[in-house]
């Protein structure tokens, strides 16, 4: 079974494993009668097994639609809310004096200096300070007339490019009250890519921060020459003079000021209606210059209504750590979901998120600490990177502690896959590792790229508490599948959301169909009120990309493949994209190659490339440090961390463990790589070889490995 591949290795004493073995069983065997009168997991086995979505037609191509939305797609939250001003209007109304966005005070902070000889700057926080629902909407109505002072008109742009805080919220409020277009970009963008999104919005004003406007827009002021505000959301920054004639910056709060002061007698008309745009969010996507999502208020409301109806007893006893960016589109729908159900919001940032994040000072707490989350967001990335940091404690404990963790772990993967619990195990062995995250939290959410069976699994085990993928795209407002907390299968999406339905086009070069057994396959097709309008001046794409049918509804091809389960459930198996044909005929889906090999200790990223113009797949591997320089020392090679990847003798040994696991993972002899570069230095959004959800830039990879790939090519292999 799955669970027995998973499982963690131990080395114990036949015998006494045995005794352990018999001692398990006794106790699960006590224990199993009271469970079973007064734990409410019976329900959720028998919710687990049922079907949760079913082909509206019986026949092949049929869209697939929740069971709860067989007859009527969902599109509203609250009967009358159809605009994001007035869904935050009835949440204000109704949760009033109740505490909505909470930021920690900075009380310290203080230079570093490594021994490397590098500074890292460290801070210590404070407690969470936190702005009621009353609080920020008065703020959001005086900002909004304040924008309109400086001459912000209904349906024109306005753009965000600042870091996820209670600041970005609180404008984007604002421009959803007021029927600006809220124009957002990735903080970690290029500068060209910028420039790109601001001419080609014609935005004249720019939300920011200071460091931001400091590190990045300085620079490339000059090249958006519309530009005449530049807002700064925390105070004034201290140089002023670098900015060219006719740019003003203001503080965020100077803007309210004159918002507050502004007579707004003939607001009303000013009020958006549901087909308007809200957002045009741009995408980092993982090819080309970035495209422009046109998003309308009603596909924000009809994605996140889908979204909500996911998370059961989702309400006022919740907290939310909002932490990835905002102009990410998981991101933001699932703070509007939080806000239009009274939950707390606590802000926070990868690098002060946990006690040991880089920039808290050792001794002082991260924010999860602090704010005991009960919700949490990640991409994958950072829940692969918590999994690695586990192991890693793990191995490094005593052959006691070890063993005692192993079994623990795998009696427990045993429970989970027939669907009971362990509330022993939990509170014993894995409260630890679960105040890693605040010890309160009940749900995980992933979305952004494709999480692996052993994370997820790990997750479920180590946090008590569901993981729940989801799939969804800016283009479809973040909507697709969600997996229903009860459902613990591994590598699966889950069913459509009750906003949406989905259907699976034949795909016909990589071979999949729609009448294929056991499963039907093919090309994910998105409909329903929350995809989106479409790109922003390009008509061209948006064609490509969408498609209206005969009874009006949208559809998005998303250009990945998918495969329906009896349940209803969607598994994401390949990628349009992704599938290279080699040179004898065969297709390699590097998706599939790089799943295969990513969760291996020894390696912290990896990138397949193929050509059809040769007959063998490489890769180019960010190798995990320890783990290299450990197998480095233990054959006897001494140098550098640079030496260490630059030597070819290195790059054979690590090509060995890549080897063997493609071959446990059944990957075609051809789909494995004959060769490969080794990188020193890590692939992060700054350095635009992955994007933001941490996904692969497969052209920017390339042009940057280019005289390795040739190099690779280079010599026919023996």
């Amino acid at each position: 079974s799955q669970a027995t591949k998973m499982k963690l290795k131990h080395n114990i004493n036949p015998v006494l494993l045995q005794f352990i073995n018999f001692i398990i069983l006794v106790y699960s065997f006590v224990t199993y009668i009271p469970w079973y009168i007064f734990s409410g997991s019976r329900q959720a086995i028998a919710k687990a097994k049922q079907v949760k979505a079913k082909p509206v037609k019986n026949k092949p191509g049929g869209a697939y639609r929740s069971v709860n939305s067989l007859h009527c797609l969902a599109s509203v939250l609250y009967p009358g809310c159809d605009t994001l001003d007035k869904v935050f209007k009835h949440a204000k109304t109704k949760f009033k004096d109740k505490k909505l966005l909470g930021t920690r005070e900075i009380l310290k902070e203080e230079d570093e200096i490594q021994p490397s000889g590098k500074v890292f700057k460290k801070v210590i926080l404070g407690k969470y300070t936190w702005l009621s629902y009353e609080d920020v909407y008065i703020e959001a109505v005086n900002f909004g007339n304040g924008l309109a002072v400086l001459g912000q008109q209904p349906k024109t742009n306005i753009a965000i490019f600042c870091e996820t805080r209670a600041e970005w919220m609180i404008a984007a409020q604002a421009c959803f009250m007021c029927n600006y277009q809220l124009v957002t970009l990735y903080a970690t963008l290029g500068g060209p890519a910028i420039v790109h999104g601001l001419n080609e919005t014609e935005v004249t004003t720019i939300i920011t921060s200071k460091e931001l406007m400091q590190t990045k827009l300085k620079e490339i002021v000059s090249q958006v020459p519309l530009l005449r505000h530049i807002i700064t959301v925390d105070g004034k920054p201290t140089t002023w003079s670098e900015f060219p004639k006719g740019v003003v910056v203001h503080t965020m709060a100077s803007v309210q000021a004159m918002g507050a002061k502004a007579d707004t007698g003939n607001k009303q008309q000013a009020r958006p209606v549901p087909s308007d745009i809200a957002v045009i969010m741009y995408t980092s996507g993982s090819t080309g210059i970035p495209k422009g999502v046109m998003i309308s208020h009603c596909n924000i409301i009809a994605g996140i209504t889908g979204m909500a109806e996911r998370i059961p007893d989702l309400g006022e006893k919740d907290v939310y750590i909002g932490y990835l960016p905002l102009a990410h589109v998981l991101e933001l729908s699932a703070e509007l979901v939080c806000l239009s159900h009274g939950c707390r919001i606590g802000y926070s940032s990868p690098q002060t998120l946990a006690d040991q994040s880089s920039k808290i000072k050792k001794g002082s707490k991260g924010d999860v600490t602090t704010l005991k989350p009960t919700l949490m967001a990640a991409v994958p990335e950072i829940m692969d990177r918590i999994y690695k940091n586990v192991m890693n404690k793990v191995n490094e404990m005593t052959s006691f502690q070890r063993n005692l963790f192993i079994l623990a772990y795998n009696y427990k993967m045993e429970q989970i896959s027939k669907g009971y619990t362990t509330p022993l195990c939990d509170s014993l062995i894995f409260r630890k590792v679960r105040m890693l995250l605040g010890g309160k939290i009940r749900i995980l959410l992933c979305g952004g790229a494709p999480l692996s069976a052993a994370t997820q699994r790990f997750m479920n085990i180590c946090f008590c508490c569901p993981v729940g993928q989801g799939y969804g795209l800016t283009e479809s407002a973040g909507a697709g599948t969600i997996t229903e907390v009860w459902d613990y299968t591994t590598g699966r999406v889950g069913a459509p959301l009750v906003c949406c339905e989905i259907k699976l086009m034949n795909w016909e070069e990589g071979g999949y169909y729609n009448t294929d057994k056991p499963y039907p396959r093919g090309e994910i097709l998105i409909g329903g009120q929350n995809v989106t309008v479409g790109y922003y001046k390009n008509e061209v794409r948006t064609k490509k990309d969408f498609t209206v049918d005969e009874n009006g509804q949208r559809w998005l091809h998303t250009g990945d493949i998918g495969e329906f389960h009896q349940d209803g459930c969607l598994k994401i198996i390949d990628r349009k994209k992704d599938l290279v044909k080699l040179q004898a005929g065969e297709y390699v889906s590097l998706g599939k190659v790089e799943a295969a090999l990513k969760n291996l200790p020894l390696v912290d990223n990896i990138c397949a490339y193929a050509s059809s113009f040769h007959s063998y797949v490489i890769g180019f591997v960010v190798p995990n440090q320890k783990e290299l320089t450990e197998l480095a020392r233990n054959k006897g090679f001494k140098g550098t961390w640079e030496e260490i990847c630059n030597s070819p003798e290195m790059e054979k040994e690590v090509l060995k463990v890549l080897a063997e696991a493609a071959m446990a993972a059944n990957l075609e002899k051809f789909e494995i790589p004959v060769k490969i570069r080794l990188s020193p230095d890590p692939w992060t959004p700054e350095t635009g070889l992955v994007t933001d959800a941490f996904k692969l830039k497969r052209k920017e990879l390339t042009a940057y490995y280019q005289m390795d790939i040739d190099r690779m090519y280079g010599k026919n292999v023996k």
